[in-house]
């Protein structure tokens, strides 16, 4: 049996120890960084199939790397983070993160984030087609990821067009936070936070720029729907 082989960047060397003994017992590979120069160097030069950084972190934080790692890898990034806030939440998330947990946490709940990153990611490689979905002015190349606005690429982190793509292929549909949370983020409970609304909005202001008609609507009482 191959085992996944994960990235853990953790400067505080007793939760490192704990969760790396942890997650060899439920036969994880763990290479580990103290600093965020450490874990810069080894995502640059290793193949993980996922990497868990925590926020704060010396010598270069954990969104400043979790950023860098996204801007050539599409490899799944789960944060820790001690500021469970949804502003703190939602600038991880914007930064390229997969999915957050506050700490403390208990170990099963990482194990089940850590599963269901690992799905998605499988999931995504397997079943990529070569489609290209288009709604109103709005085109997405799904196999180069490329997002047309009126003919203009328009630039989104990972989870804004995660986003996007999961509207235009289904227009008409009214999603509930919920179901957006499960379909984007892969989370099947309730983050606690606003971090559905606040990325809805970042993604209108992005279509706006670009003239793009308002399409992403707000159901009161129910969710968000893409429709002219």
């Amino acid at each position: 049996m191959v085992l996944k082989k994960i990235l853990l960047v953790e400067d505080d060397p007793h939760v490192c120890a704990i969760v790396k003994k942890g997650l060899e017992e439920e036969n994880f590979e763990i290479e580990e960084a103290n600093d965020g120069e450490k874990g810069y160097f080894l995502a640059q030069n290793t193949q993980f199939d996922l990497v868990i950084l925590d926020i704060m972190l010396p010598k270069m934080n954990g969104l400043e790397l979790c950023q860098k790692i996204r801007t050539n890898s599409n490899v799944p990034i789960l944060l820790l983070t001690a500021l469970g806030t949804a502003e703190n939440v939602a600038m991880g998330l914007n930064k390229g993160a997969d999915d957050y947990l506050v700490k403390p946490f208990k170990f099963i709940e990482l194990i089940a984030r850590i599963n269901s990153l690992l799905r998605r990611s499988t999931r995504t490689v397997a079943d990529t087609p070569k489609l290209v979905f288009r709604f109103s002015v709005i085109e997405i190349n799904d196999t180069s990821k490329v997002v047309l606005v009126n003919g203009k690429e328009v630039q989104l982190t990972s989870t804004e067009y995660k986003l996007l793509l999961l509207m235009v292929k289904n227009p008409d549909k009214v999603f509930s936070r919920q179901e957006i949370l499960e379909e984007v983020w892969g989370i099947n409970f309730d983050l606690g936070t606003n971090v559905v609304d606040v990325y809805v909005n970042y993604l209108r202001k992005k279509l706006d720029r670009q003239q793009c008609p308002k399409i992403i609507q707000t159901v009161v009482g129910m969710g968000y729907v893409m429709r002219e």
